[in-house]
């Protein structure tokens, strides 16, 4: 009898979860679908996904896949050593300096891409200051340049973060031993350190690619009309040319790439996983 209220309460209380996720995921989802696999009459077809070939379209989504690829290339590079930095100093200011990186996620996420323009622009901040120092000014507005530093401006904290939460909990330990059995600085970072943080690396490159993948919003302001993305073209279907039928069919080929991505990306960390316990 104890258990079986106890199976009623969960019940109870994962309801509204439930709830929530059909409205908000399901749904929506289930709609998407239907649009994407059919046209203005209500009739099947694959036309609308198929119209990926288009060369405006796979162009767009090429010009996507390589800034999220490149974005999320930046953000490692600068992430990893700040978060083996921070791990190792812990003691030392580290979490004021994890804050500082938050603290533009509590900023309105257009305003802080508005800011940005008007640092990057050409008579912005930046080519204040190098004209106050005698140097060239930089055109850097409307270009893939400004998009990937939007891009890694934007998104930096969710790479991070994750892999700092992993290397922090590394055992210090381990890493004693390591340096008691003879073992050099360096081999303790390959041989110990990186295996273990491979988790907080695929999982910030997770929250890093999959949002640059369909970002729109940073393309618009920072890229203008010059640089058209898969997310521009999408938003463009649905808002402006009011097709929702294309514009769901390639958001279900956008869909089909990231969860390969994510397929992939999760059998590697499977993998190393079992590795390292080999």
């Amino acid at each position: 009898m104890r258990g079986r209220w106890s199976w009623m309460n969960r019940k109870c209380l994962a309801t509204p979860y439930i709830i929530w996720a059909i409205g908000f995921i399901i749904l929506p989802l289930l709609m998407v679908i239907y649009y994407g696999m059919t046209n203005g009459d209500g009739g099947f077809t694959l036309s609308n996904i198929q119209a990926i070939a288009d060369p405006i379209h796979y162009k767009a989504f090429g010009n996507s896949v390589l800034i999220a690829l490149g974005s999320t290339l930046i953000c490692l590079v600068i992430s990893y050593p700040l978060a083996y930095i921070l791990s190792q100093n812990e003691k030392r200011g580290a979490g004021t300096v994890i804050m500082i990186f938050v603290l533009p996620m509590w900023i309105n996420f257009l305003l802080r891409v508005l800011a940005l323009q008007m640092i990057l622009s050409n008579t912005g901040i930046l080519n204040a200051i190098l004209n106050f120092f005698g140097l060239p000014a930089q055109r850097i507005m409307y270009t893939k340049g400004a998009i990937l530093i939007g891009m890694v401006y934007d998104y930096i904290p969710f790479m991070i973060l994750p892999i700092y939460n992993v290397m922090s909990k590394i055992d210090k330990d381990v890493l004693e031993a390591a340096q008691d059995l003879g073992a050099t600085a360096f081999t303790t970072f390959k041989k110990i350190i990186v295996p273990l943080s491979l988790p907080g690396v695929l999982s910030g490159i997770i929250m890093v690619f999959i949002p640059s993948l369909s970002e729109f919003v940073v393309a618009d302001i920072l890229g203008g009309s010059k640089i058209l993305l898969f997310g521009n073209v999408i938003e463009q279907e649905f808002n402006m040319l009011n097709n929702w039928n294309l514009g769901s069919g390639l958001s279900i080929v956008l869909m089909i790439f990231i969860f390969i991505s994510m397929a992939v990306m999760n059998r590697n960390e499977s993998e190393e996983g079992d590795a390292m316990l080999w």
